[in-house]
């Protein structure tokens, strides 16, 4: 009876990867994420997903899915809202926040001369 191999966790993303990611996220920005009336409908959304997948795997360390694509996006996402509040608490290096590489939605943004969150 053969037993069944531990299932291994992927590699982790390269630098490549983000980086086509976060181009190809932003670039279908609207369709994937807009609300109200003139929002995309799920199956258009899964073929934006799709086709970010499919710019996304040449450049991959091992193949992806669009599951794992949507979750290394909620990271970056939550990741860098983590890295603004503690800089707009003072807890990190002065400087504008677009210094540091963050990439935020325009909505995501916090106005100009608001006070720290």
């Amino acid at each position: 009876v053969a037993e069944d191999s531990p299932k291994r966790r992927k590699a982790n993303f390269n630098e490549a990867e983000t980086e086509v990611l976060i181009e190809q996220v932003l670039k279908h920005e609207q369709l994937l994420f807009a609300a109200g009336p003139g929002r995309a409908s799920p199956g258009q959304k899964r073929k934006v997903w799709e086709l970010i997948r499919h710019k996304v795997n040449p450049v991959a360390a091992c193949p992806r899915d669009v599951e794992d694509l949507k979750k290394r996006w909620r990271d970056l996402k939550r990741r860098n809202r983590s890295k603004l509040r503690r800089l707009s608490q003072g807890c990190g290096p002065p400087g504008p926040a677009a210094a540091l590489g963050l990439f935020l939605a325009p909505e995501e943004m916090p106005p100009a001369g608001a006070p720290p969150a």
